[in-house]
């Protein structure tokens, strides 16, 4: 009989009742959270795609055949670096440490989330002006702060939600 799989011996027979500490009641829910940060994941990727295809493409039909030095060059690289990266990162602690557990996991997950997609829609919509050459509104610049001060209370989130979930697993 081996302890660790939770199985009592009965008259010779081993039967399978795992002990509670190593159930999962929250299979259901991780799984859930699993899935949603798998689809996260995906999406920034094709997004983070799509950005590097448009920046090529638009800069080609505005005359830059080389490309253009600005925000939307960036775009690229924050929706892979910021969305898929992140996400995916995430997506291995919450296997590790059943992040899901806390409360503050769908917050962390809605507003890091909306953070990145608000800031990389103001810097897509900025690198427009700039290929352009025109003047961007202050206003542009305001509402990409608000996208990245939720990006950063995300990240808080996320780090809350880690500790927690390091500390229930010790």
């Amino acid at each position: 009989m081996d302890p660790r799989d939770g199985g009592q011996e009965q008259g010779g027979t081993m039967t399978s009742s795992p002990s509670p500490e190593l159930t999962a009641p929250s299979a259901p829910a991780q799984r859930r959270a699993l899935s949603q940060l798998f689809i996260a994941t995906v999406t920034w990727i094709a997004l983070g795609l799509a950005a590097g295809l448009f920046y090529r493409e638009f800069t080609k039909a505005q005359g830059f055949p080389n490309g253009f030095s600005g925000q939307l060059a960036l775009v690229h690289t924050h929706l892979l670096a910021l969305g898929a990266l992140v996400t995916l990162i995430v997506l291995a602690l919450e296997k590790l440490f059943t992040l899901s557990a806390s409360r503050l996991f769908r917050w962390f997950f809605w507003i890091y989330n909306a953070g990145v997609l608000l800031t990389a829609t103001m810097m897509t919509w900025h690198g427009i002006l700039d290929v352009q050459k025109l003047e961007a509104s202050k206003a542009i610049a305001g509402i990409a702060g608000a996208g990245h001060i939720l990006v950063g209370a995300g990240f808080v989130l996320l780090l809350i939600t880690l500790w927690k979930g390091i500390r229930r697993a010790s």
